[in-house]
């Protein structure tokens, strides 16, 4: 995502005055839109009430949304009421909405402020937010995933042109580690693992207590790939015992790690083939798995 300019005035305290500055910076630079996040808080404060109502009194804004971390608790709905009364926002964002919790005290705000839920998130980056589905939500507190996110996750970094092309190679079994490296880049575009795990039926709830961190998930994969020379990655067949221990070497990793990658890709390759011929269609088809979906 493409880093957003920000608006600061250096020696300048008040909130009011560098809002105003900021907007009529953007409209002399022709921007449409203008977000002014305020100093967070976790209870009510009189002194920063007074700041913000005085802050939308001046700025008049299109949509003013509620932030509220989700594991608060009841805390939240009493804040959200507070901060209602005297802004009477359009909407609410909950946050960390990955925690044990899973905001069920923070969704009764809706009950209490009359507000819709407009967005969640379950990470600090934009790719974490989402537009709120309550159906979906409610899905995947019981368990159940929520499969049409994932698979709007993932249309969102198709590309078209880059999918045809990888067929083409999967058809002449001419997938590589190169095209293996940059699957796995957007995967990671994707977002959270874990989330993305959860978005499956019966992952989210063998993942509670499981840590999965996006970066070490994938970092000795790609370690062992970049420490390999153009030759190895268009022909892994080509790495012998001597060529896996410099690899290892350059990676900081081991030989049986390098193993293990070239049989996991070997098996990854082997199921696309599969799938680029359709023998994989034509087992299921003789298991009995062709009829649809049980109903």
């Amino acid at each position: 995502m493409t880093k957003q300019p920000t608006y600061t005035e250096e020696g300048e305290k008040d909130p009011v005055k560098i809002a105003q500055g900021a907007i009529s910076k953007a409209r002399s630079e022709g921007y449409s839109v203008v977000i002014i996040d305020t100093a967070g808080r976790l209870a009510v404060d009189q002194e920063l009430m007074d700041e913000i109502s005085a802050l939308h009194s001046a700025v008049r804004p299109t949509e003013t949304l509620f932030v509220v971390d989700a594991m608060t608790g009841q805390d939240a709905v009493e804040t959200a009421k507070a901060f209602n009364d005297r802004l009477d926002f359009d909407g609410v964002v909950l946050t960390k909405m990955d925690g044990d919790t899973r905001g069920g005290a923070a969704l009764s705000i809706k009950a209490v402020v009359g507000k819709p839920i407009k967005f969640v998130s379950t990470g600090e980056k934009m790719e974490a937010l989402d537009i709120f589905h309550p159906d979906r939500t409610a899905d995947r507190i019981l368990g159940m995933g929520d499969v049409v996110s994932l698979v709007e996750k993932a249309q969102a970094q198709f590309d078209e042109k880059e999918a045809r092309a990888l067929r083409k190679k999967m058809a002449k079994d001419q997938f590589t580690l190169w095209d293996f490296y940059e699957q796995i880049q957007q995967v990671k575009k994707m977002g959270d693992i874990k989330d993305l795990a959860g978005m499956i039926p019966g992952v989210g709830k063998a993942l509670k207590d499981v840590d999965i961190d996006n970066e070490k998930a994938f970092k000795s994969t790609e370690a062992i790939i970049l420490s390999m020379t153009p030759e190895e990655r268009e022909h892994p067949e080509i790495i012998n015992g001597s060529r896996r221990q410099r690899i290892a070497a350059g990676s900081g990793t081991s030989v049986p790690d390098v193993n293990r990658l070239l049989k996991q890709f070997e098996g990854t390759r082997k199921m696309m083939r599969g799938a680029a011929s359709g023998d994989l269609l034509k087992r299921a088809r003789a298991m009995g798995m062709g009829g649809g979906f049980p109903r």
